[in-house]
């Protein structure tokens, strides 16, 4: 498989383990419902990242991200600390035009890669990542992302059609597209992407104009009409322009139902057989007007695979109503081409349930927690989004947009009713080591480093242990007992004065119990199933 090689590269594949930890400090909750899930983190998306593996790695369903295209007049900054001389030089330093800064490509996948590599890591096995981007960075993105994701993961280059009236300012076309990759965790696992329902005659699902004529036997208690008033169907040519259909006796319809069953020869898809065990699934068949084209009714009938290209066809708008609604949020102009909610609503309907945890690193505006709150107003679904934003307007743009998304916004007849919903707004804390001793840093929250421990030995999310639990046990995971044994500013050990504090609810399998000395013998240990862990010399960096 072709890879790509830039200056960094090889120090910035592995920057991800070398990124510290960091608490995540809420700061406040909005609305009336803490801990919703719904998550607004300020800070290096790179460090928020690394900090939402231990309760989130494998449980995203779906991300979204818009990263910098690059265009050499966004403005952004390299603030990695990779341990490579000649990336060291780019710290602090705003990324120029392509006549002004001829490393910033190499800039550019330096930042994206090791963000690429925590992501995927995110990801839950059916999930996938959608990638906006448009042509000065789409090559590089998909070498960079088949070396990271797997070439046979990759799903779909999707193009956007971004505008309907493109700058004609360029010599040699006029630029109306934006590209969203997609790439999942294991395409094995995916699902049937959703798109649209159909709605074009010639789209029927059950009839093709280019299928073979078979007969088929409607009963008549699985069919119904459109129809509101009493008719008589005698036997003859029916359908449509594009699908004839024949029926083959005489049918009466009323009080909206058949009276007999419906026997059609046409062009159909299904033989008798699939057609009766579709039915026998409570699949209802519904005959449009006096058509005759059968078609599943609404509430059974799956949507078409979406295409890749996505238009107005798809209900999508464009950057145009984006900023449009951006600015009727805000009553002013806060942002330049933003994404409009209905493309990642789009996006998240092709696979998430109604309770999928949608994440965006790059969250910028917040659309992204609007497309949410918009499709769980719709649909009733608990979707959670979690977003992270390292500018300074992640609170008075990113958050405030969606305090008005929730609350509602607009006045007089054009006021939009708020969605509703909670959110917690989370700071960038203390490391959980210290980056100069290596030791726990005791200004870090106690229970996050639990949270912490706890994920490094079982990768799984952590649940607090109820109130009546020992006071120092993490959790039990496949019949092995967890303990934390930490004080802080003191030191603990692991001697049969602790061992006298476990009552019959500790027992276990095996005990795993971190203390900073231990005073039991070996065969002490042996006897009772333990394993001691040394603080902080065994606590695996994550």
């Amino acid at each position: 498989m072709p890879t790509l090689n830039w200056i960094g590269k090889e120090n910035v594949v592995t920057h991800h383990l070398d990124v510290p930890y960091r608490v995540l400090d809420r700061k406040y909750t909005f609305g009336d419902a803490p801990d919703s899930g719904n998550m607004i983190i300020h800070g290096d998306n790179l460090e928020a990242l690394k900090a939402l593996l231990p309760e989130y790695e494998g449980k995203i369903k779906c991300i979204y991200i818009d990263p910098p295209y690059n265009t050499g007049n966004e403005g952004w900054v390299y603030n990695d600390n990779v341990s490579d001389q000649h990336v060291r030089r780019w710290l602090g330093q705003v990324v120029g035009s392509e006549a002004d800064d001829l490393t910033r490509h190499d800039k550019w996948l330096c930042m994206m890669y090791p963000r690429l590599v925590l992501l995927q890591h995110l990801l839950s096995e059916d999930g996938v990542i959608f990638i906006s981007i448009d042509d000065n960075e789409q090559a590089n993105l998909k070498l960079i992302c088949d070396e990271i994701f797997g070439n046979t993961n990759f799903v779909e280059i999707f193009s956007w059609r971004k505008t309907y009236t493109p700058s004609n300012l360029s010599h040699t076309s006029k630029k109306c597209l934006e590209y969203v990759y997609c790439y999942a965790k294991k395409k094995s696992c995916l699902c049937r992407f959703k798109g649209l329902m159909k709605t074009n005659e010639a789209d029927n699902p059950l009839l093709k104009s280019n299928n073979q004529y078979k007969t088929l036997v409607f009963p008549k208690d699985k069919v119904t009409s459109t129809l509101s008033r009493d008719m008589f169907f005698p036997a003859g040519k029916y359908g449509t322009k594009v699908n004839v259909v024949y029926l083959e006796n005489d049918v009466n319809f009323i009080d909206g139902q058949f009276q007999q069953d419906v026997i059609l020869n046409g062009r159909f898809i299904w033989n008798q057989d699939m057609l009766n065990s579709e039915l026998s699934k409570k699949t209802k068949i519904i005959f449009k007007g006096k058509s005759f084209a059968p078609r599943y009714d609404r509430t059974e009938y799956n949507p078409e695979v979406p295409r890749n290209l996505i238009d107005e066809e798809d209900k999508v708008g464009t950057t145009e109503e984006g900023g449009k609604l951006l600015q009727f949020i805000f009553g002013r102009k806060v942002f330049d081409y933003p994404k409009v909610p209905s493309l990642i609503e789009y996006l998240i309907n092709f696979l998430c349930d109604k309770d999928s945890i949608i994440l965006d690193s790059f969250a910028g505006s917040g659309t992204t927690a609007h497309a949410v709150l918009n499709l769980n107003k719709q649909d009733g679904g608990s979707r959670k989004f979690i977003l992270c934003e390292m500018m300074d307007y992640a609170e008075n743009i990113t958050a405030e947009r969606v305090r008005r998304v929730m609350k509602g916004y607009g006045e007089g007849k054009n006021a939009v009713e708020g969605t509703g919903g909670s959110f917690d707004f989370y700071e960038l804390g203390e490391t959980i080591f210290d980056p100069v001793t290596g030791n726990l840093n005791d200004d870090a929250d106690t229970e996050q480093i639990r949270r912490y421990v706890w994920f490094s030995e079982t990768n799984s999310p952590y649940i607090a242990p109820g109130k009546d639990s020992h006071p120092y046990l993490l959790g039990t995971f496949q019949g092995n007992n967890y303990y934390f044994y930490y004080i802080r500013g003191e030191e603990t050990c692991l001697d049969w004065d602790f061992l006298r504090t476990f009552t019959q609810r500790d027992r276990a399998e095996m005990y795993i119990i971190y203390a900073d000395r231990c005073l039991l013998t070996a065969d002490e240990m042996l006897r009772k199933n333990i394993r001691f862990k040394k603080i902080p010399r065994d606590i695996k960096r994550v």
